[in-house]
């Protein structure tokens, strides 16, 4: 099991209301609901993971072809 680490990063006012309404309307805390986001582009971005962060064994891989009909 992997130990937790606590981690801390800075915000403004507001983006905290942003972050705690976020977490309200999905029920999430705002620690579960920040690593959500983050996972949620982090497999947007990188659909075939990174040398890092290789995808789950059974995961489906579909890569988007951008056109420029994209931009």
């Amino acid at each position: 099991m992997n130990k937790r680490k606590v981690r801390t990063f800075s915000a403004t006012d507001r983006d905290m209301d942003m972050l705690e309404a976020v977490a309200l309307y999905h029920s999430f805390s705002k620690s579960a609901t920040i690593v959500n986001l983050i996972k949620k582009e982090f497999w947007r971005i990188f659909p075939a993971g990174t040398d890092a962060v290789p995808p789950d064994t059974g995961a489906r891989i579909e890569e988007e072809s951008f056109n420029a009909s994209n931009s």
